[in-house]
């Protein structure tokens, strides 16, 4: 398999390559959920929007503990899901912002939460229910999409946009992983 693919879109009148690579995995537990999430943190890079898509109860902030820890920007324990307060802010370096879009419902609601700015910042901005965003197709970004199998399983398609992921995850779960 390549491990990329490329995907053309119109920005300001010029086309854009936007180089993307694609993991498909299975995490069998709250735990390994967690483990992706810290694995991922080590690869990030500074100013990465990380979008993460899924059902309610999927698993969203469970992976987002796995992050917010992995890069040191604070204790699983403190994070959580930010649906009533729309922005949680953890750490200082990297800085870590956290928004849940699940009750925004324009653009205009959105763009008052700040989000660019996060990005400006060379922040890490993980948001949920990010679909709603407008985001440009040279923004470096991964796109998790977290499908729930049953109880304890999570099948997630990972796609990072702009930069290339380590396709080796060393997790338990390797067995299960799929890269195009």
């Amino acid at each position: 398999m390549s491990g990329a693919e490329t995907a053309w879109s119109e920005a300001g009148g010029h086309r854009v390559e936007a180089k993307s690579t694609v993991i498909e995995l299975c995490t069998h537990s709250p735990e390994e959920t967690l483990e992706l999430g810290r694995w991922l943190a080590r690869h990030l890079p500074h100013g990465c929007l990380v979008i993460l898509d899924g059902e309610l109860g999927s698993g969203k902030t469970t992976l987002t503990k796995g992050i917010v820890s992995g890069l040191g920007a604070g204790r699983e324990e403190e994070v959580t899901s930010p649906s009533f307060t729309l922005v949680h802010e953890y750490g200082d370096a990297p800085k870590v912002y956290h928004a849940d879009l699940y009750r925004i419902e324009t653009a205009q609601e959105i763009a008052t939460l700040g989000l660019d700015e996060a990005l400006d910042q060379n922040a890490v901005l993980i948001v949920e229910w990010g679909r709603k965003l407008d985001v440009a197709p040279t923004t470096v970004r991964l796109d998790i999409k977290i499908e729930l199998v049953n109880d304890s399983t999570r099948r997630l398609k990972l796609e990072a946009f702009n930069w290339k992921l380590d396709e080796r995850w060393p997790g338990s779960v390797a067995s299960d992983t799929k890269v195009r």
